[in-house]
């Protein structure tokens, strides 16, 4: 993968991350600014505090914004924000090629 390759590679997971916490704030009308929400803050717990019902919601959103069908045998896809944002961008489950 070229220098050129892993920036925009960077630049979609910043625009995917970006589109999530938007997602996330206006969708639980959470009282905060989605900047203040950062990339691997945990979305539960001490995090932003989520409960099941914010997962819900949460599945139904990505579903209807990127066309992508998560299942609930994988909960840690809600582990962050960078989580949520390899498993919705199809540009970021690829693996990078190896560096020789």
């Amino acid at each position: 993968m070229t220098i050129d390759e892993l920036r925009a590679r960077a630049d979609v997971r910043k625009q995917t991350c970006a589109q999530i916490k938007k997602m996330i704030v206006s969708r639980l009308d959470l009282p905060i600014e989605p900047e203040w929400i950062s990339d691997d803050q945990p979305l539960f717990g001490r995090g932003l505090e989520l409960d099941s019902l914010d997962v819900l919601e949460l599945y139904v959103a990505i579903e209807a914004e990127f066309g992508v069908a998560l299942y609930d045998s994988d909960m840690s896809v809600f582990g962050s924000v960078s989580r949520l944002a390899d498993s919705v961008n199809p540009a970021l489950r690829t693996a990078p090629a190896a560096v020789a």
